[in-house]
C-alpha cells in the first residue's frame, strides 16, 4: 500500500478565546499547501482514502487534498490522528483500511514525526516535519509491527522552487 502523511498548513495562531481545535488555515498556509499538493498531483499522487484528525485545519487540509488529489471519497475523521494520540493508535486505523491502494493521513506535530518513524521500524527517528509537508512511503504487510519503506518528503519550499 501507498501511503502518504501530510502535515497540516500554516494555522491561525493560539488565543485564549479559541479551542486549539478550531484554528483554522491562514491564506498563505493554503497558499503553501496547494503548491504541494499541485506537484504532489503532478508525481502521480492519487490517494483512494484520507484519513483525517477532525481539527479544523487537518480538516481543511485534507480537504484541500481531495480535491487537487481527485480522491474518489471524503476524507474520513479518525480521532487517532488528533495531537495527542499514539502512532500504534494511528497504525490500527491504517490496518483497518488495508484494502485501500493508497492512503493519505492528514494531522499534526508532533505525532505525525512518530508515526513516521514507528511506520519506517525506526522509532527514534527525528526530522523537522514542516507545515504543509507531504511524506511518501510503501507498506506491504500489516501483521504485527509495520516495516514501511520512505519513498520521498516534499516540502513547501521544495514546490515552491
Amino acid at each position: 500500500m501507498q501511503v502518504y502523511i501530510l502535515r497540516h498548513g500554516i494555522a491561525e495562531g493560539h488565543t485564549a478565546r479559541r479551542r486549539d481545535s478550531d484554528r483554522a488555515l491562514t491564506n498563505e498556509g493554503t497558499k503553501k499547501l496547494a503548491s504541494v499538493l499541485k506537484v504532489a498531483g503532478k508525481a502521480g499522487v492519487a490517494p483512494s482514502l484520507i484519513l483525517t484528525s477532525p481539527y479544523v485545519r487537518a480538516r481543511q487540509t485534507a480537504e484541500m487534498a481531495a480535491e487537487a488529489l481527485n480522491c474518489p471519497k471524503p476524507p474520513l475523521d479518525i480521532d487517532s490522528l488528533v495531537p495527542h494520540s499514539s502512532p500504534q493508535a494511528v497504525w490500527n486505523d491504517v490496518r483497518d483500511h488495508r484494502t485501500e491502494e493508497a492512503l493519505l493521513l492528514a494531522g499534526h506535530e508532533p505525532l505525525l514525526s512518530q508515526v513516521v518513524g514507528y511506520f519506517l521500524a525506526v522509532p527514534a527517528l527525528q526530522f523537522d516535519f514542516k507545515k504543509g509537508a507531504l511524506v511518501a512511503m510503501t507498506i506491504d504487510n500489516f501483521r504485527g509491527e509495520p516495516h514501511g519503506v520512505l519513498q520521498w518528503i516534499l516540502t513547501p519550499r521544495l514546490a515552491n522552487g
